[in-house]
């Protein structure tokens, strides 16, 4: 294996390291299983190797470009299973945090995990990535903007008018 190879493989290895845990809870969000939120995850990251493998340096944001695999891989996962996007987060809102969170903070998060659950599935796609992007992953807008093909005011303005209208929904 030459070294080329080897370290396209260390640097991908760290861009999964990096990223799995976001994609992860972003996948969860959207889909109604742990397993089905596995096995996109699961493919998202073959596919970006596979991408990476070939275009390597030439993927400028690889973080970006995995959100934008993974919102692909749960729009092809409801469009083969026609059913509409509904998230059961029973039993799963320790899925959903960071593990390395104190017991008080999860249990925080876990006692208001459904009711904003409930809210989120509510919004309209771009309102559900924009909220989960910029708040749960804590991306930039620039890196949003870039995810959502919109320029970064108008990401702003979707980013605002997510919360006015999720704020709404929790009132």
């Amino acid at each position: 294996m030459d070294d080329s190879i080897k370290n396209r493989e260390r640097a991908f290895g760290r861009i999964y390291d990096e990223n799995i845990n976001p994609i992860y809870r972003f996948v969860l969000l959207r889909v109604n299983s742990k397993e089905a939120a596995e096995d996109l995850v699961s493919e998202t990251f073959l596919k970006g190797w596979e991408a990476f493998r070939q275009a390597g340096a030439a993927i400028e944001n690889p973080r970006a470009f995995l959100y934008k695999i993974a919102k692909n891989m749960v729009v092809d996962h409801y469009r083969e299973k026609g059913r509409t996007t509904v998230v059961s987060a029973e039993g799963r809102a320790d899925e959903l945090a960071d593990p390395r969170v104190d017991v008080a903070q999860s249990a925080a998060v876990n006692a208001d995990m459904e009711a904003v659950r409930k809210a989120i599935a509510g919004l309209n796609d771009d309102y559900q990535n924009a909220i989960i992007w910029r708040y749960l992953d804590e991306m930039p807008i620039k890196e949003i903007a870039g995810l959502l093909d919109r320029s970064e005011e108008a990401t702003r303005v979707l980013i605002h008018r997510a919360m006015k209208e999720l704020r709404m929904r929790l009132a």
